[in-house]
């Protein structure tokens, strides 16, 4: 099976029992990822907002806020998917917003949804395939850079936040979202059931999946690195002001940092 674009969509599982162990670790996530997102990219807007019960658009425009886009700013989404945190960007005053993913059936999704845009907004977007850990931008030449549920898929994180700091100009600004292990310990299991036995087995319904998509999401919140780590990491890559905030009862994290100038 092929997408329009031509890349064929995997219709074998792509994650399995040993894999799943600790997808962080395995030697070929980044070829698993691309072939997980091609197979779910069809349904993965409506999954996104039924199993999150339509939180993600809201936990999207808090990262926004956060952002502080000024008049003119450049803004550069990573992992940017079907666009939607793009998209957000594109009703701030930004001067143009510049969406980066390696999976080309996402970026298929991106492009038709822009396309439906109002003529400002949609003028404001540029789509490109492109690595985290590798990416097509010169040095100190962006305001803003996002990354919204993507940190944890990229091979090479901490490699993705220096790059991520390289293009940022000074008083430039870092926000990522991404899924978390709630503090309580009451959410946390009523979480783990939901995200570790219900969703999957829903989502992948929906879905009509055979990657193996949705069991190896919550494995890979399980398995990535804490909250507190990320923050090190971050100030690691020489960013300042690191802030993380718990959304929706700790479910989900945006961190924000701020380059010195």
């Amino acid at each position: 099976m092929t997408t329009p674009s031509g890349n064929s969509i995997p219709t074998v599982a792509v994650w399995d029992d040993s894999s799943l162990a600790d997808p962080h670790r395995d030697a070929d996530k980044a070829g698993k990822v691309r072939d997980m997102f091609a197979a779910i990219a069809h349904r993965y807007d409506l999954n996104n907002r039924v199993h999150s019960f339509g939180r993600d658009q809201a936990w999207r425009r808090f990262a926004v806020r956060q952002a502080g886009v000024r008049d003119g700013d450049l803004v550069l989404d990573v992992a940017c998917g079907t666009g939607d945190l793009t998209q957000a960007f594109a009703k701030t005053g930004a001067g143009a917003v510049v969406g980066i993913d390696f999976t080309r059936a996402m970026l298929d999704l991106a492009t038709a949804k822009r396309a439906r845009l109002p003529a400002r907004e949609c003028g404001r977007i540029t789509y490109m395939e492109g690595d985290a850990t590798d990416l097509p931008v010169a040095d100190a030449s962006v305001n803003v850079v996002s990354i919204a549920f993507g940190l944890r898929n990229v091979a090479d994180p901490a490699r993705a936040v220096a790059e991520f700091a390289r293009v940022l100009k000074p008083c430039g600004r870092l926000v990522i979202l991404e899924f978390a292990r709630p503090r309580n310990a009451l959410v946390r299991a009523v979480n783990g059931w939901y995200s570790g036995w219900l969703m999957p087995r829903t989502a992948t319904l929906i879905a009509g999946d055979r990657s193996g998509a949705y069991r190896y999401l919550p494995r890979s919140v399980g398995t990535f690195m804490t909250g507190d780590q990320l923050c090190g990491l971050i100030r690691g890559c020489g960013l300042r002001e690191v802030t993380a905030t718990a959304l929706t009862l700790g479910v989900c994290a945006c961190y924000r940092a701020v380059k010195p100038a």
